[in-house]
């Protein structure tokens, strides 16, 4: 039997005989962390738009009609997610030929002057059309560089993991989205509590955005510490002599029934996420007319306790499997949405928090055990660029559109309970994805050696 090594500054030792991989516990951690850093900065930038979508829409698209405005601002928002794909095949492939730590780092420039650039647009008042269409583009360059954020950093966490602690590692990069997502609604909350509304129009509403450049250089310095992943250093050694650029339609029509999986997984999962971190702050306010501030502390407490749970159930996956997890979690939106809007609709601050926290909790299932379950979806050769493609546009056609149009259906129906329908649809579709998809946890990744920790 070959003996296995670890030797530093490497984060990897492989055996000739056992193809095993052994990790460096010190150099996983670090990569977690730098990637769950970097996705909560990233998500910070993009949470804030959701936050303070009422606020923008006084900014850029006046009107007298309070759904026009908030149907625009969430038009705006959809925009950004219809570029995804486009930036998915960009990264994604890219990722896959030179590697994840080098595209990561620059999504992150990418994201950090969309962002910073919001903070700057003069407003409707200001320069007329122009403000709303300058806030398109810088929407479109947020969702492009998007694209390939996700797909890279589940990717680098995924294959850095032990075998048998992935889903555990790879929770953690949805508890950086949760802080991302906590520090733009924090943010957003302290100034609507400290700021009148016309301050908050004026001038207040800019801060959040004008953050993101001092953020996005942390970001980065973080990505560019961090060493390539085992797996993918162990593909390029293997293919020295003969490695090529892969086909898109390798990664497409190679990979069509782990793609097909990918769609309707990250639908479920993306349609509840940004029903419940999204849209419901601006339901609360714009559609039940509950007070603004409450609405944002209730969501600002349900995605606390959204990350007190998220490592316990993302070692949850690692014991009883992802499927189990994912299932409970489609079973739960189809039998409770419908019951915890109920209690959200009766408006007391009890009330909306239980329904507020049966989501988060449901929601839960999803983001501790789709980290480590979208990446074993793919080979390594063709994992960042097919999971990119597959990913985006999924959250590009439901995820990204579902405040959009959740929002319009309750404006031509008048059904105040249109979020609720809309989860139950989700939660089938991801049912049947589930019923199909292969359980991953334990076992190496396709297309990789084993991995152990040393």
């Amino acid at each position: 039997m070959s003996a296995v090594t670890v030797t530093a500054p490497r984060a990897v030792s492989l055996t000739k005989s056992r193809h095993t991989t052994v990790t460096d516990p010190a150099l996983v951690r670090r990569a977690v962390k730098a990637a769950a850093l970097g996705n909560a900065m990233e998500w910070f930038d993009f949470g804030v738009y959701s936050y303070i979508a009422v606020t923008l829409g006084k900014v850029f698209f006046p009107s007298g009609n309070p759904t026009a405005q908030l149907l625009s601002t969430f038009g705006a928002f959809a925009a950004a997610f219809l570029v995804r794909p486009l930036g998915g095949m960009v990264f994604g492939p890219l990722g896959d030929r030179i590697g994840r730590q080098k595209v990561l780092a620059f999504t992150m420039i990418m994201m950090a002057v969309g962002t910073f650039a919001i903070g700057l647009i003069p407003s409707y008042a200001t320069i007329g059309v122009g403000a709303p269409l300058l806030l398109l583009v810088a929407r479109l360059v947020q969702g492009f560089s998007t694209g390939g954020e996700y797909a890279g950093a589940s990717t680098f966490i995924a294959e850095f993991a032990p075998d048998k602690r992935r889903g555990f590692l790879g929770s953690w990069l949805e508890f950086g989205t949760l802080a991302g997502y906590v520090g733009g609604a924090g943010l957003v909350t302290l100034m609507t509590a400290l700021l009148s509304s016309d301050q908050m129009t004026s001038w207040g509403w800019r801060i959040p955005f004008l953050v993101a450049g001092p953020m996005g250089i942390i970001g980065l310095y973080l990505r560019m510490r961090l060493e390539e992943t085992p797996a993918f250093a162990a593909e390029c050694e293997k293919a020295e002599s003969t490695r090529r650029k892969v086909p898109l339609r390798e990664m497409i029509a190679g990979q069509w029934k782990a793609l097909l999986l990918c769609v309707g997984l990250v639908l479920v999962f993306n349609v509840t996420d940004y029903m419940l971190l999204s849209y419901m702050p601006s339901y609360l306010t714009s559609v039940l007319k509950y007070d603004e501030t409450h609405g944002l502390l209730v969501v600002l407490a349900v995605m606390a306790l959204m990350m007190i749970v998220q490592p316990f159930a993302g070692a949850l996956t690692d014991r009883v499997g992802r499927r189990p997890v994912i299932a409970a979690g489609c079973a739960g939106f189809l039998f409770l949405s419908v019951p915890a809007l109920l209690l959200i609709r009766q408006g007391s601050l009890a009330a909306v928090g239980l329904g507020m926290a049966a989501l988060g909790l449901l929601l839960v299932c999803f983001t501790a055990a789709m980290p480590s379950a979208l990446p074993a979806l793919f080979p390594t050769r063709v994992r960042y660029g097919s999971l990119s493609i597959g990913f985006n546009i999924s959250v590009s056609l439901f995820g990204g559109t579902t405040p959009l149009v959740v929002t319009a259906l309750i404006g031509a129906t008048g059904n105040l309970m249109m979020p609720a329908y809309y989860m139950m649809a989700a939660s089938l579709i991801g049912g049947a994805a589930v019923w199909f998809m292969a359980e991953s946890a334990g076992r190496p990744l396709p297309g990789s050696a084993p991995s152990v920790e040393a």
